[in-house]
């Protein structure tokens, strides 16, 4: 069985490889995907992102990393994935998700989608935050996943 987990990963967090990981327990083969959401204004390229996307899951033998411009539904089809897996912090997060797996499966009929809770230490984590420690210099160890950090600093991104 195959399952994507997408996402803005803009930047790539500890919460987000958690749950990439523990959908990589689950499923056969994962596909992390970069997505733009026009909802959201990225801090990184797509490109840059999913250098640190890929960097990030270098470890997990079973999940490939991609950037997709398109709409999720239809990179699930082309790549013949049933499967949505996306990690909720809170009872917002769950609102939010729960209505976009409602819209994706009415564009993508074979579209389920699994709601995996962050961890309870991981809950704080998100890109927001990350952008935010970013921006005053402060160290993101704990935050992004080391090899993620590693793409940051040689992609003439800010951080040092």
């Amino acid at each position: 069985m195959k399952c994507i987990v997408p996402g803005s990963y803009d930047p790539v967090t500890v919460g987000h490889l958690d749950i990439i990981a523990r959908a990589a327990q689950i499923f056969d083969e994962v596909w992390a995907v970069v997505f733009a959401n026009s909802d959201k204004r990225t801090a990184f390229s797509g490109e840059t992102r999913l250098k640190m996307l890929a960097a990030a899951c270098v470890e997990l033998p079973n999940v490939k990393a991609a950037v997709s411009e398109g709409m999720l539904v239809d990179f699930m089809r082309e790549n013949e994935i049933k499967y949505i897996v996306k990690g909720v912090r809170d009872s917002s997060d769950f609102d939010y998700e729960y209505k976009m797996a409602n819209i994706n499966h009415a564009f993508y009929a074979e579209a389920e989608t699994v709601f995996l809770p962050s961890r309870p230490e991981l809950q704080h984590i998100s890109s927001t935050v990350v952008r935010e420690l970013i921006k005053y210099g402060k160290p993101l160890d704990g935050y992004v996943p080391a090899p993620a950090i590693k793409v940051l600093k040689t992609e003439n991104t800010g951080v040092v």
